[in-house]
């Protein structure tokens, strides 16, 4: 493993896909655009719920904050690596590795409680429709996406200092396209199986919690939705929540398989693959999933790009 004299002075090499460098091109143009198709699709998802005040509902409040977190997502690191793919120069500092560890630590667990937020207000929206928008109050919806930022933000602010300030003896070289948590504490040439621990409590509380709050509500939808007798307003039901449910299985799902998977150099590198879709691709996803199956969206689309 490569060494620098002080990590904290010099920074990082960011190893990324370096080893395959005919790849590298075609990556940068490829996530080039990709990352441009995420930014306009997200940027257009936020200004339609702002401008079209038949979008000021719960639900789209939630999908604006949901597209902002997706901008923040990509953001926190996909400009770097186009920067590292682009040229030789693959070193990041030091300052900039916390920047993107803290934003990539807060912005993703902000995401993972918010989709929690998300099937509750679906579980209101199917459940109790009658007492949905006294159930799911201006003041609620604003005290959630609160909650889920606050939660998100407590976990960046304690396991960034935790993961930075580790010993590496030297090491510089980051296994990654960016600073990712397991890559750096993976460097460490001290005892770092209380920091694990801490990370694991955190998992439990930030991923795990959450999704099994939205197994919960998705387990009540599906109970009231089978005691639905018209085939019309069952299928109306669905559709209610078929895009949140696509988004947390793309979000979820790419997530639980990348940290499962066994520490090699075939996984590592499957890893950032991964890591990828889940930063680049997933953001893209989610204004598609919810334009093309929601009529008030792209209605309002419509609307705002004056063609209504």
């Amino acid at each position: 493993m490569e060494k620098c004299n002080d990590s904290s002075e010099y920074g990082f090499i960011l190893v990324g896909f370096s080893d395959c460098p005919k790849l590298e091109m075609v990556l940068f143009i490829i996530n080039f655009i990709l990352y441009s198709m995420a930014v306009l699709g997200n940027s257009t998802i936020i200004l339609v719920c702002i401008l079209d005040s038949r979008l000021h509902t719960p639900m789209y409040f939630f999908l604006a904050n949901l597209s902002f977190l997706d901008l923040c997502f990509s953001t926190s690191c996909i400009p770097q690596m186009l920067v590292n793919l682009w040229g030789p120069d693959k070193t990041i500092s030091y300052a900039g590795c916390v920047v993107q560890l803290f934003s990539f630590l807060s912005v993703g667990g902000i995401e993972c409680i918010l989709l929690a937020v998300m099937a509750y207000d679906r579980y209101a929206a199917v459940c109790r429709p009658l007492h949905y928008l006294v159930i799911m109050h201006p003041q609620l919806c604003l005290g959630l996406v609160a909650a889920a930022w606050g939660s998100g933000l407590v976990n960046a602010i304690v396991m960034s200092p935790l993961t930075m300030t580790l010993s590496r003896c030297g090491h510089c070289r980051v296994n990654h396209f960016l600073c990712e948590m397991p890559a750096l504490i993976k460097m460490a040439c001290v005892d770092a199986r209380a920091v694990e621990m801490l990370v694991f409590a955190f998992a439990v509380l930030i991923v795990l919690l959450p999704l099994t709050l939205i197994l919960v509500s998705y387990g009540y939808i599906a109970a009231a939705v089978l005691r639905i007798k018209s085939a019309a307003r069952r299928w109306k039901a669905v559709k209610t929540c078929s895009s949140h449910l696509t988004v947390v299985s793309l979000f979820y799902g790419s997530i639980i398989y990348m940290y499962m998977q066994p520490g090699n150099s075939s996984f590592q590198d499957q890893g950032k693959f991964l890591t990828l879709f889940y930063n680049l691709v997933t953001p893209i996803l989610n204004p598609l999933i919810y334009t093309l199956r929601n009529k008030e969206v792209k209605w309002a689309l419509k609307k705002v790009l004056g063609r209504q």
